[in-house]
């Protein structure tokens, strides 16, 4: 097949070199000619352009882009495909983009794979990125069964884990275990950075290790990605934040109380809840 990528950091960088050692045929589009000519010196493309033109005979395209860019992307590149080209993108909000995707092109079904690293950019990009990893494919009652299975098929090559579902049971679940935690975890950093007592504050940065880097590292990550999660996904990371703002209540209520035995019950509790739920 002729697979598009629009895109070519570590998503679309990843997915290039994932599906071109399956055969296909990778025709990259990026920002930056720089980019570009990256992209086929590392093997991610067989081509590579500024021009969304290039894209014109692919028979399925993924947008890699920020989330932002994906109805701004697609509203261009539906002018130079064919009638038959499926249209995807990888973004972490499902619900707004296959609103608005599925209104542009009939052929669009949303995309989400859960992979990543902490790197960004086209030298990012790696093979054996997606394996073992979920891969959310959100299809509308007006897809294809065909063209769903279509990109299931391709999916499947990278070795992830398909589930598929509708776009607002997708943006639900990614609140509870994507979103609110980046915004748990960024309250933390700024509570820690908070602190006035200056012996406090640098004996607390010479005593941070693994537990406060785990804690800490989905707060310190892109930023641009954080906002468009919260403006994206605002009604079901609402949810999220009111629901964790009472347990946190509840936890301070305890210590307050002085009330270790139900403390406990609780910390058991979760305990085994998170050996459960993972």
């Amino acid at each position: 097949m002729k697979i598009g990528i629009i895109g070519l950091g570590l998503i679309g960088g990843s997915l290039g070199l994932e599906l071109r050692d399956h055969g296909h045929t990778i025709l990259g589009v990026s920002r930056k000619e720089s980019t570009c000519q990256q992209a086929i010196e590392r093997g991610i493309v067989d081509e590579s352009n500024i021009s969304l033109q290039l894209l014109s005979n692919a028979d399925i395209v993924f947008i890699c882009t920020p989330i932002g860019l994906i109805i701004p992307i697609l509203e261009q590149l539906i002018y130079h495909l064919k009638p038959e080209t499926i249209v995807t993108d990888v973004g972490s909000v499902k619900m707004p983009i296959v609103e608005q995707g599925s209104r542009l092109w009939d052929k669009f079904i949303g995309g989400h794979p859960m992979a990543g690293s902490a790197e960004q950019g086209i030298d990012a990009a790696q093979k054996n990125l997606f394996k073992d990893s979920p891969y959310v494919i959100t299809p509308t009652q007006n897809n294809l069964s065909k063209d769903v299975e279509t990109l299931k098929t391709i999916v499947n090559e990278l070795g992830a884990k398909i589930y598929t579902c509708t776009s607002e049971n997708h943006d639900y679940a990614t609140a509870w275990i994507s979103h609110l935690p980046v915004m748990i975890s960024a309250s933390l950093i700024n509570a820690c950075l908070a602190e006035e007592e200056n012996l406090t504050f640098k004996l607390a940065q010479a005593l941070a290790s693994s537990g406060f880097r785990d804690t800490s590292r989905v707060g310190g990550g892109n930023p641009e990605l954080g906002i468009m999660m919260a403006q994206y996904n605002q009604k079901a990371l609402l949810r999220s934040l009111s629901e964790y703002r009472k347990q946190l209540d509840q936890i301070i209520n305890l210590v307050e109380n002085k009330d270790w035995k139900r403390l406990g019950y609780l910390l058991e509790k979760t305990k085994q809840g998170r050996i459960d739920f993972l």
